[in-house]
């Protein structure tokens, strides 16, 4: 397969149906001509267990913490922007460490960012602290069920499943990721962040800098860099949203081996001038910290 590189993907502000549909189908896209990523696909989306992962996961998250989605929605929307970094490092020459490392093919890279993102959250299910761990503990039993659906060969199927759990256990980056795969489950984590997506929270009474800020973010478009071969392009109504790329994105950009190859930008809407003194226009992150931008 041919390098892609002017593909892009940008998760809009609305929210609902229409954002997982764009996900689904952006997921799609991602997958062609994958065989064993999208059988894998399949299987997850259309298997009664996950799906009831996904519900439990996002009725602790919501009804109890007061957080936003992190059920089904939030998974593939994460999976989505995995799915297209991945596309842009492979379109940049950059390989995914399962290919580097000669244990695997780019349809195993696809597959093990493909089911890592659509699993991590599982263990909200249970509680919001340690979840990454219960995640673990919740996806084995499906990993063990499904992966053999695609992988009869046990040798593959478990560093594909090696793979699979180290992206879940690192998705916040603490622990740091230690693969590549794993950083894009990370980072593609924290590009849900749009306001759509936090309004919910906003309007169930939990008024934070968390969810205020959040309402601040229009798009998050995830596309080829000038310089380097991702850029996330965060585009703010407020500068309020400053919060969001500052301290949720931006550690998950650097926890992990594709700090140097991601571009974080961050640009204020100039109509937002007509409702707040625009304190900053926007900022750029270059090595640790971020500096002002146009």
């Amino acid at each position: 397969m041919g390098r892609r590189t002017g593909i892009a993907y940008t998760t809009g502000g609305t929210g609902g149906r229409d954002l997982e549909e764009q996900s689904i189908a952006t997921i799609g896209r991602c997958l062609a001509g994958k065989r064993r990523a999208s059988a894998m696909w399949e299987l997850l989306v259309n298997d009664a267990e996950v799906k009831t992962l996904w519900q439990m996961a996002d009725f602790v998250a919501t009804t109890k913490l007061g957080m936003n989605d992190h059920g089904e929605t939030h998974a593939k929307v994460a999976t989505a922007s995995a799915l297209t970094m991945l596309d842009l490092l492979e379109g940049s020459g950059v390989q995914p460490d399962i290919v580097a490392g000669g244990l695997g093919d780019g349809d195993d890279a696809a597959l093990v960012v493909l089911v890592a993102t659509l699993c991590h959250d599982f263990g909200n299910m249970v509680h919001r602290i340690d979840h990454a761990d219960l995640s673990l503990v919740l996806a084995v039993p499906v990993l063990d069920r499904l992966l053999p659906r695609v992988y009869p060969d046990v040798v593959r199927r478990t560093t594909v499943k090696s793979f699979i759990l180290s992206a879940m256990y690192s998705h916040h980056g603490e622990p740091k990721p230690l693969t590549i795969e794993a950083a894009l489950v990370c980072i593609g984590d924290s590009t849900d962040m749009t306001k759509g997506r936090g309004r919910a929270a906003f309007e169930r009474g939990s008024i934070t800098i968390h969810s205020v800020s959040a309402l601040a973010i229009d798009r998050v478009e995830i596309r080829k860099g000038n310089d380097k071969p991702i850029e996330l392009r965060i585009s703010m109504s407020n500068s309020a949203g400053i919060y969001q790329v500052q301290e949720i994105l931006a550690p998950k950009v650097r926890a992990g081996p594709l700090s140097g190859y991601v571009d974080v930008i961050a640009i204020t809407d100039a109509c937002a001038g007509d409702y707040e003194h625009r304190i900053v226009g926007g900022i750029r992150m270059e090595g640790g910290k971020f500096v002002p931008c146009s």
